[in-house]
């Protein structure tokens, strides 16, 4: 019988790893005008699944403590290492003086298919930082200028989009790829 498993035993399956070593990957997302809670509490979710470094919350992104959050992040944001920075721009100019790649996720005119993606001098000490926007009005062309590359997800159906989260796990996973040999 194939039955479906519970929250340990999938654990034990699906990553053997002692709490004490899971691992984390250079990478860190900055979300920048999410209003959705539930978004944001997703957004704590993936990065803990996926061993996200860090994030970033800046603008108007929803930030804890807040019942939606904490909702859709199912614990998560207890483990997530956060800050919140008003202003992205502010942020993202430190964080280049860190040795950390910007790569937007945006469909622009000359992002470039995420799956072609390649990092620029990227060192043994080079990070990642995927930049989201707002669900609305996606990022910033001020935000878009900064970055060092912009990526986007190709999408097959009639729609251009995708739920912020969603795009964001799609990007991580293909983000992490850069990192494992």
């Amino acid at each position: 019988m194939n039955r479906q498993l519970d929250h340990a035993q999938a654990s034990a399956q699906v990553n053997p790893l002692e709490e004490s070593q899971t691992q984390k990957f250079p990478i860190c997302i900055l979300a920048n005008d999410i209003n959705i809670a539930g978004n944001v509490g997703s957004l704590f979710r993936i990065a803990d699944a996926l061993g996200v470094e860090k994030l970033y919350l800046t603008g108007t992104t929803a930030t804890p403590p807040k019942y939606k959050i904490r909702k859709a992040a199912r614990a998560s944001d207890k483990h997530v290492d956060f800050e919140y920075h008003e202003s992205a721009s502010t942020l993202i100019n430190t964080l280049k003086t860190t040795d950390t790649n910007i790569i937007c996720l945006e469909i622009t005119e000359s992002s470039i298919d995420i799956r072609d993606f390649r990092p620029t001098n990227l060192s043994d000490n080079s990070k990642l930082c995927l930049v989201i926007g707002s669900e609305n009005e996606g990022i910033s062309h001020e935000i878009l200028s900064l970055a060092d590359q912009t990526v986007h997800i190709p999408m097959y159906g009639e729609n251009s989009s995708m739920n912020v989260a969603t795009s964001c796990a799609i990007a991580i996973h293909e983000l992490i790829q850069h990192f494992q040999a």
